[in-house]
């Protein structure tokens, strides 16, 4: 069902009636001393200058360019003021159209005060906006639960749902390409490698089967190990994979336990069981650990050589449904950019995922965690220098079903069955705003790959759009005839996928 706007109240008509003050920017504003401070070093632009009170976005965006010498190839920045410069953690007021409107006006500083203001690059690349459903492709017997684009091209995509089968779809034609039939049961994980080699799917049979997405085709048998069903499944980083190997393979399983796969071998090369609930999560972290998330109440952190568990983060009341990564983008399509495919040679792809790796840590301050829970709550870590969380982000109203950070690992969104997304700040958890426009509860929520918009899937059958600088709906995209389950924004930005309990995968194009 598409969003209806109610009608406006008679109070509402008589107050969009009456005469307002338009806020006028003054032309004698003055000018302010301010220093610019990059966000991931910390290191100062130039010298402390003085600039109008009344500079726009734009104009300082030149500025910061020439002074970092960027002018052949200008980068854009967004701006945020810290409120006290001499402390690392200090929170940011963000700079939305000029510095006046922003800052001087509401109070915030004045222009006899010295203003640091912090900049972040954006993606020098613009993701356009998803408006049109281009493909409704019938296939699936049973509700799709889960959809994944292929890290290397918007061109495959793979599902898995409760007729027992995954499939693979040629997205560019709108057509299915490939059933893998094989599981008995619902699948409920689809993972592509991060070179796109490889999907594997864990299926509530309790098994996992490894693919071959160009044929088809099953690699080897089941993986059999786990006594009840495969909740989640994650590849080993790319710029972790040791030369000459197979990445390795990590499930999560409601009979407690997470376990690593030797994928050459098909065999557990190691069972990790401390949690005393079913493990709901798992990520493969880039520095080597795995973190897994479960139903009793923790999170638990491993390291990938040993399978030893060395943290355990407590603070949520009930059981853990969701993580991210701020540098799960990366992680997920490994040497694969914007710029174009990955080297064809192993080590300079590796080089790559690592270098991309690195600078989207540096950029998010490091690899931060974030947990979504029953009971209405999310928290950040920051599992690299304590195990004490960052901040507890409350608001919502009822249980927390997909938390994700933006890939550029500015932002966490957060989806709930309290029929709103939540936008936070990802490195403090600062509350930032709540969007709102579906009527039902929303599922699951994904990113564009340039951070500046996010699409996210409801019971009330609809996708929405969303502008995150505007902090306003894009589009509005009604086409599923039921609940709409899974949902992702392909790493190119070229397509949507959606599927759900009306058994149609659905494409979107701008």
């Amino acid at each position: 069902m598409a969003t209806v706007v109610p009608p406006k109240s008679k109070r509402q008509r008589l107050e969009a009636q009456k005469p307002r003050d338009i806020e006028e920017i003054p032309e004698d504003a003055g000018s302010v001393l301010v220093q610019f401070r990059a966000s991931d070093t910390g290191e100062l632009a130039g010298p402390t200058i003085s600039i109008p009170a009344n500079v726009t976005v734009k104009q300082m965006e030149l500025l910061v360019n020439q002074l970092l010498g960027n002018t052949e190839d200008p980068i854009p920045y967004t701006f945020a003021l810290v409120s006290d410069a001499s402390k690392n953690d200090s929170p940011t007021l963000d700079i939305d159209a000029n510095l006046y409107t922003s800052v001087l006006a509401p109070g915030h500083k004045s222009t006899e005060d010295l203003l640091t203001l912090v900049y972040t690059p954006q993606a020098v690349f613009r993701v356009r906006s998803v408006t049109r459903c281009s493909a409704s492709i019938a296939g699936h017997g049973s509700p799709i639960l889960v959809a994944q684009f292929s890290p290397i091209s918007s061109s495959r995509m793979c599902t898995g749902a409760g007729d027992n089968t995954a499939r693979i779809w040629d997205c560019d034609t709108g057509t299915p390409m490939h059933t893998l039939r094989g599981h008995k049961n619902w699948v409920l994980a689809v993972a592509w490698s991060p070179d796109g080699k490889v999907i594997a799917t864990g299926s509530m049979d309790s098994t996992i089967r490894l693919w071959d997405p160009k044929t088809g085709k099953e690699i080897g048998g089941p993986m059999q190990s786990h006594t009840k069903w495969i909740a989640a499944l994650a590849w080993e980083p790319l710029h972790l994979v040791p030369a000459g190997q197979s990445p390795r393979l990590v499930s999560a399983s409601n009979d407690g336990t997470v376990k690593v796969w030797d994928t050459a071998l098909r065999r557990v090369q190691y069972t990790m069981s401390g949690h005393s609930g079913s493990v709901s999560c798992v990520k493969w972290g880039g520095t080597g650990w795995i973190y897994s998330g479960s139903r009793d109440k923790t999170i638990k952190i491993w390291d990938a050589k040993d399978g030893k568990c060395f943290h355990t983060l407590k603070a949520h009341a009930h059981w853990v449904n969701t993580m991210a990564l701020s540098t799960d983008h990366v992680l997920r399509t490994g040497a694969t950019d914007h710029t174009g495919p990955a080297p064809s040679d192993p080590a300079e792809a590796k080089q790559k995922a690592k270098e991309r790796y690195e600078a989207a840590a540096r950029l998010a301050g490091g690899e931060k965690l974030v947990t979504g829970s029953d009971d209405f709550t999310m928290y950040l870590w920051d599992p690299v220098k304590s195990t004490k969380p960052v901040a507890k982000l409350h608001g919502h109203q009822k249980l927390v079903n997909c938390v994700a950070f933006s890939p550029d690992g500015r932002y966490i969104s957060s989806a709930s069955f309290d029929n709103s997304v939540k936008l936070w700040d990802g490195r403090t958890g600062t509350f930032i705003a709540t969007l709102r426009a579906h009527v039902g509860a929303v599922y699951q929520c994904s990113w564009s790959s340039d951070s500046r918009l996010l699409v996210s899937s409801s019971k009330d059958t609809t996708l929405k759009v969303w502008d995150v600088a505007k902090r306003k709906i894009k589009e509005d995209l009604p086409g599923h005839q039921d609940e709409v389950y899974a949902v992702d924004w392909a790493p190119d930005g070229q397509m949507v996928a959606s599927g759900g309990k009306d058994k149609m995968t659905r494409i979107w194009r701008h």
